[in-house]
């Protein structure tokens, strides 16, 4: 069996390989207003709430229009990877996604991966462009609003991107519950590297929430043979030193595969952004 592939990267690498901070997560229920921008419908959703930052479940979200990218080869620049053109549906429903909300300059900004499928239904991923992108209809969506953290955009020398990478926020407000805003770098290891994390911070189980990339994706059955892909986490846990991770991924041609991702066989390409919640 040949090992896992790395990527080679511009910049220098970074010492440490993941960035985790302890917070708050409190469960949210939100509405989202039709014809908004959607990254609009969802800062002032969530500022109704009292949080400016946080992460969000999406499913069966109808939309007037949606524009989106998948993940495309290096684009000779020296980065590892790029973006494909847009594509643009009208009249589409994302199925499935997963939506962070942070910072970037100063204004909310908002990283969205997801499962959707235009007038002929068939199922497209990648990544959302939000500002791009507008509801049909009112949607009712559930996540979790964080305080004493958030994710903010910097530029990062390592890789050529700006990224985003936990800061503490103010104060954690005592009404949610314990959690870790995590983020893990490239060409690490996620089973192995989260049990570490976790245990640093004194956590044996926990729900994990995310989205982020992988250089190639090798599921307990199949793979995607890309070196670039994106993905969304759809149940991912750690229970005594163990991650758990099943997914939903895309290379290249925007298709979805679905999965549990296969333990030491993967590594992450660009960056992963994760919500680590324990359970009691």
């Amino acid at each position: 069996m040949t090992a896992p592939r790395v990527l080679r990267h511009p910049g220098p690498q970074a010492a440490i390989r993941h960035a985790a901070l302890p917070c708050h997560a409190h469960p949210v229920t939100l509405r989202l207003d039709p014809g908004l921008p959607f990254d609009q419908a969802v800062t002032r959703a969530f500022a109704a709430a009292g949080f400016a930052a946080g992460y969000l479940r999406l499913c069966d979200l109808r939309f007037a229009r949606l524009a989106w990218v998948m993940p495309a080869p290096a684009p000779g620049d020296g980065r590892a990877a790029w973006y494909s053109a847009t594509e643009v549906f009208q009249d589409a429903v994302l199925h499935q996604g997963g939506l962070h909300l942070g910072q970037r300059d100063g204004a909310p900004f908002l990283h969205c991966h997801g499962v959707w499928s235009g007038p002929e239904g068939v199922p497209r991923m990648g990544h959302l462009l939000n500002p791009e992108s507008t509801l049909a209809t009112a949607a009712e969506v559930t996540g979790w609003g964080l305080s004493g953290a958030r994710l903010e955009v910097s530029p990062d020398p390592e890789t050529g991107f700006s990224l985003f990478s936990p800061r503490a926020e103010g104060l954690a407000d005592p009404g949610g519950a314990p959690a870790l805003l995590c983020t893990l770098r490239p060409n690490s290891d996620p089973h192995a590297l989260l049990p570490q994390i976790a245990a640093q911070h004194g956590v044996s189980a926990a729900r994990i929430e995310g989205l982020g990339s992988l250089v190639g994706v090798s599921f307990t059955e199949g793979r995607i043979a890309d070196y670039a892909t994106e993905l969304l986490l759809t149940k991912g846990a750690l229970d005594q030193g163990r991650a758990t991770l099943e997914a939903v991924a895309t290379g290249f041609d925007g298709h979805p595969h679905a999965g549990r991702l296969a333990e030491g066989r993967n590594r992450i390409c660009i960056t992963a952004e994760l919500l680590i919640l324990p359970q009691v």
